[in-house]
């Protein structure tokens, strides 16, 4: 396949295309599965691919497209993160090892199929979603479009590679630390954290003690705003239940003159993480657009206190009760079974004690918002590792690098409120960075809506991987 035929349209465009009668859903489906194969030696963004499966739901929603049935998603293709059941196909979630198939499809995916979208597959993550990175020994390692030696980020790099490379127009991940916006920084794309309950994680109803949610990777504001609206809203056995909002509209919506506090500082983590230069000065240039664009931004920093004493308990104690379900333990990272193991002891009362502690920084951290509307920041504190830079570490060695590559985005997984991670532009090295916009409690739609601001302004979507150089780059095995 020639891979200068990538496509790099968003979920917008697929959509209206579709709906025109511009293109054919069996087309879009068939090339979207050309893509992942071709690109499948580079870039390995994909655990499972539904081929035959999905070409004949794409023959479906060409059927019911010339019947006049319309659907905000009907006949596009997309792809969702190894950590949703899709009927049919194991879970694995980054794991070595044989899990019997889903019995049926989690609420997200039942959502999106009743939007008319066709899954393609399921994107790689690595281990039970725990580090900034998606490599391991189950399915090797998935690699940065933007460049093949580097990782695209993680846990949701396998669904940042498909869209960032033109694979799917747009992708599911899940953000427990920052998940979707790690890989979203490190790929050039928009990702949102929503609020937590916005998106059913149905069959699981408090995944990692609340720190986990579901959301969009997209090229675009529009795109990721558009994804969101079709997938949010609860499951009758979810515990998190927040008033639906209307993303799309907020992409359209000007957000108004804004003050924006920029925050440098990160949580402390002990690593003494500051700012790659090329991050700071790419996020500083998008605080002067800001400010160009009449909004008020000046340095400030959130009264973050000890929030990783509510972070670390909730997140072992969710490894170790995930873990507990995999048949054969003895083929986790040892780095997984450490955190099982610290998770045992952590859990029960201690995580209680975290999640008590939950109101009290809600109302510490949150007094920023007496003063501000959104906090800046970078959404982390370097460009892209490069590939192995994780491999052979020890859990401490592990976290120690993690923390000082990712001290930003995990405070507001402990909070349970939303980010969205925007491009800030590139390194000297041509490495994409982020930068995230931060609310309280339910802010997603004044989020989106600066965020849209900002893209018309920068233009970002412009930038894309060039597939004839990135896809037929030579990596080492």
């Amino acid at each position: 396949m020639d891979m200068s035929t990538a496509d790099f349209s968003g979920l917008v465009e697929q959509a209206g295309k579709l709906r025109e009668g511009q293109v054919g859903a069996r087309e879009l489906v068939a090339a979207s599965l050309a893509r992942i194969e071709s690109s499948r030696t580079v870039l390995n963004a994909f655990r499972h691919v539904r081929a035959e499966a999905a070409l004949a739901e794409a023959e479906d929603a060409d059927r019911r497209l010339a019947a006049g049935e319309r659907l905000p998603l009907l006949g596009v293709p997309l792809a969702v993160k190894d950590d949703t059941d899709v009927a049919g196909l194991p879970t694995l979630f980054g794991c070595r090892g044989e899990l019997a198939p889903a019995p049926a499809d989690g609420e997200v995916v039942r959502r999106l199929r009743a939007a008319g979208a066709v899954i393609v597959g399921k994107t790689n993550a690595c281990e039970l979603g725990q580090w900034p990175f998606t490599e391991g020994p189950a399915f090797g390692a998935t690699r940065n479009p933007w460049s093949p030696g580097h990782t695209p980020g993680g846990s949701s790099g396998g669904s940042a590679a498909a869209v960032a490379a033109g694979l799917v127009p747009a992708a599911l991940g899940s953000d427990g630390a920052g998940s979707i916006r790690i890989p979203a920084a490190w790929t050039h794309l928009v990702g949102i954290k929503p609020q937590r309950g916005r998106v059913s994680l149905h069959p699981h109803t408090d995944a990692f003690h609340g720190l986990a949610v579901n959301g969009p990777l997209a090229r675009t504001v529009a795109d990721a705003a558009l994804l969101l609206d079709v997938v949010q809203g609860a499951h009758p056995e979810d515990l998190h239940r927040p008033d639906a909002i209307d993303a799309s509209a907020a992409a359209r919506r000007d957000p108004g003159r804004l003050r924006i506090a920029l925050a440098w500082r990160p949580p402390l983590t002990l690593t003494g993480a500051r700012p790659h230069p090329d991050v700071r000065r790419a996020v500083t240039e998008l605080a002067e657009a800001l400010a160009r664009l009449g909004h008020h931004v000046e340095e400030a920093r959130p009264r973050y206190g000890l929030i990783g004493l509510g972070f670390v308990p909730r997140g072992t104690a969710g490894v170790a009760e995930i873990a507990a379900l995999h048949p054969e333990p003895t083929l986790l990272d040892p780095r997984t079974r450490t955190a099982m193991r610290n998770g045992r002891l952590l859990g029960g009362r201690i995580v209680r004690a975290a999640r008590a502690r939950e109101a009290r920084q809600h109302l510490r951290i949150g007094a920023i918002f007496d003063t501000y509307d959104v906090v800046l920041t970078p959404t982390t504190a370097a460009p892209p590792p490069a590939i192995g830079t994780f491999d052979g570490l020890s859990t401490w060695r592990t976290n120690a690098t993690m923390a000082a590559a990712c001290p930003y985005a995990w405070p507001w997984n402990v909070l349970g409120w939303p980010g969205v991670s925007v491009p800030a532009g590139f390194t000297a090295d041509g490495l994409p960075v982020g930068a995230q916009l931060l609310g309280p409690a339910g802010g997603e739609e004044r989020l989106i809506s600066l965020a849209a601001q900002l893209e018309a302004d920068r233009r970002w979507y412009e930038k894309c991987p060039d597939p004839l150089i990135t896809w037929s780059a030579p990596v080492e095995q």
